[in-house]
């Protein structure tokens, strides 16, 4: 069973390539939330992914009301939403194959609502230098996707 990447609300056309190449090579589904700050057909978008299309998993959801009630979500699914706003480290917790990892905007991050909904959800990639803010997006998401599949024995084959 695979991961489910979740980006809410991207903003770089490039960041979004980058992932969707990453998840297709490791066999993920890509889950994009709009409004997105570009059209996922954005020549920047399709470069950064290279000729790799076709192997993305991807639907783009409406809302992220619509992505839960599409996913069939409930307070049983296994949900990590990744943000500095949190104090669990990433690698504190415990991830399943077939969860979904959550990430927020480059500028933003994740909305309000969602903090509110899920504080005991909320990991943060640790960082030694307090003048930087945060990680480019591709490398949180790709440093967080592959703690997870090593926790689940995928890095072995």
């Amino acid at each position: 069973m695979s991961f489910h990447v979740v980006l809410v609300h991207p903003l770089i056309p490039q960041n979004t390539g980058n992932i969707a190449r990453l998840t297709a090579a490791t066999g993920c589904y890509l889950h994009v939330i709009e409004p997105l700050a570009f059209e996922i057909s954005d020549r920047q978008v399709k470069r950064a992914g290279l000729d790799y299309w076709p192997e993305v998993k991807l639907t783009v959801h409406p809302s992220w009301d619509a992505f839960l009630e599409s996913q069939q979500i409930t307070a049983t699914s296994e949900l990590w939403f990744f943000t500095k706003k949190a104090t669990a480290s990433y690698h504190r917790a415990t991830f399943k194959a077939g969860c979904y990892l959550v990430y927020g905007n480059e500028s933003e991050g994740l909305p309000e609502a969602i903090h509110a909904q899920y504080q005991e959800r909320r990991l943060l990639i640790p960082m030694d230098n307090p003048n930087i803010r945060s990680l480019n997006l591709s490398n949180a998401v790709a440093l967080t996707l592959f703690e997870a599949r090593r926790q689940c024995g995928m890095l072995d084959r």
